[in-house]
Formats: structure tokens, sequence, C-alpha cells
């Protein structure tokens, strides 16, 4: 077994709402309980000596659920982005926001955002990769118009397309491929979360829901990974 940490960890952050509901509670109240986990478990992380986090906090498809829900989720993003940004900003975290600002987002989560990443722009503690409004299939999309049009205006040659050019245009270019990716809440699915940098990562699903997760379970999932060969399409390391 290796001592190697991953560089990069994917949380997708599942069952907030069935942990709600298996005490009784109201869905909400499952949300509020996953961020403050989330809080916990990002700090783990980078105590671990992980460099990169991505979070899938809220994606494309989050829109469809019921006008209470978002509307609820929306307020209590513009209170994590204003307030908790704060405090990683003291412990020294880059924030990244990786998703879609420009359709259906409010002007003033923009503004929240926009002023996070400038305020932490130069923090080097380690880089926490919010994926909000967030799909990988329209981050790949999005990217392919960027270099399509590059490609119209001469800018580019369609022999200059590599992909190292397609990473430079999809919506966070730093963030490098996820070398470990942990879901929670029983369910075996990726679910359109960081389709292009999960090529070769490493996977991981809990059956806990996501507001149980404790900083033993990153523990566990870190002797986990040491423990995976990642041949990569190579041969096995002897």
């Amino acid at each position: 077994m290796n001592n190697k940490i991953p560089n990069h960890i994917g949380l997708i952050v599942d069952g907030n709402r069935r942990w709600a509901k298996a005490r009784n509670l109201h869905t909400l109240k499952g949300h509020e309980e996953g961020f403050n986990v989330l809080k916990k478990i990002i700090k783990k992380c980078f105590n671990e000596g992980v460099v990169y986090v991505s979070a899938y906090i809220f994606s494309t498809e989050n829109w469809n659920r019921s006008n209470e829900e978002v509307s609820y989720l929306m307020k209590l993003f513009e209170r994590y982005f204003s307030k908790e940004i704060q405090d990683l900003h003291k412990n020294n975290i880059k924030v990244l926001f990786s998703g879609d600002r420009k359709n259906k987002v409010s002007k003033k989560l923009v503004e929240i955002i926009n002023k996070a990443e400038e305020l932490t722009s130069g923090n080097s503690g380690g880089t926490l990769c919010l994926c909000f409004n967030y799909g990988g299939q329209t981050e790949i999309i999005e990217a392919t118009r960027k270099i399509a049009q590059k490609v119209q205006s001469g800018e580019l040659l369609i022999d200059d397309i590599d992909s190292k050019l397609f990473e430079q245009n999809l919506y966070t270019p730093e963030v490098p491929a996820v070398d470990l990716m942990i879901r929670t809440s029983g369910e075996q699915r990726i679910s359109n979360f960081q389709l292009w940098r999960m090529a070769y990562s490493e996977m991981l699903f809990l059956d806990k829901p996501w507001p149980d997760m404790k900083d033993e379970d990153i523990e566990k999932a870190l002797l986990n990974y040491q423990k995976r060969d990642r041949r990569m399409g190579g041969d096995s390391k002897k």
C-alpha cells in the first residue's frame, strides 16, 4: 500500500432530504445540515493534504425541484457564500465556482460569487471548487462552443485542438482531473458530475446520507484509495 494522498477529491453530496425525512424533519433542514457537514469535511480533506476539493452542491437539473426548495436553497447559498467564504479565506483557501452564471442565477448571487473568487484568489492553502448550477454535459458543450468560435475567427486551427486545449476552455481550467470521487446516500452513479475530469477517477460509493459524514469517513476513504492500483490503461505496477 502506498501513502499517496489524492490531489483532487470530488464530492457528490447526496442524501440531505432523505436524512431529514428519516428524522421526521422538514426536508429543507437536511440541506442546512448538509452545509454544516460540508464545512467540516472540506477542512478535513485539506488538513489531510488534499490540494483540490470539488463539491457538487447544485446541478442544472436541480431547478426542476419545488419552488419552495429552490428558493430556500438560493437563500442558503447567499448566506453560505457570503459568510463561510470569509472563514475559508482566513484559512488561506482559494474558492472557485464551476457552473453556468448566465442562466437562472440571480444577479445578487452572481455578485456574491464573483466577490468570493476575487477575495480568495491569492490564497494557497488548497482550492475549493463549488459546482453550482453545474452540469458536466453543459460544461463540455460550452467548451466546444468557445473553441469553435476561435476556429471560426481564425484564432485557432482544427489541428490545434487537443485534450490540453479543451481543458483550457472548461469552466475552471486550473482544476485538474479528479483522483477520487466520493458519493454518499447509496446511489451508484455520477449524475453529470465532472464528466471530463473523471475519465480515470477512482470511485467510492457510501451508503450513508451526506449529513452523516464524519472525519473518519474521509480517513477510511483515503486508506481505500491508497490500496487501489491506478493503472489508467497501463500495466499493473509490479
